[in-house]
């Protein structure tokens, strides 16, 4: 992935947050993963920083946490 350094801080601090709450919850990667119909190993590449992920997996996501897109990604 051709980032630069602020999109890169984005993407860590996104899925850093989204693995807090999915640690909240008590849930493996793998539970997320087929609670929003995605693939684990797609879980685990976004909670790395890795995935450039789309809205429409965010808000998917999101809603399986039961939690705000501000507190994915709190400015």
């Amino acid at each position: 992935m051709n980032t630069n350094k602020y999109d890169q801080e984005t993407l860590m601090k996104i899925g850093k947050n989204i693995r807090m709450y999915r640690m909240n919850k008590g849930w493996s990667q793998e539970e997320l993963a087929h609670e929003c119909d995605l693939h684990r190993t797609y879980i685990g590449s976004i909670e790395r920083g890795e995935r450039n992920i789309t809205i429409l997996n965010l808000l998917k996501i999101k809603e399986k946490l039961g939690v705000t897109l501000e507190k994915l990604y709190p400015e």
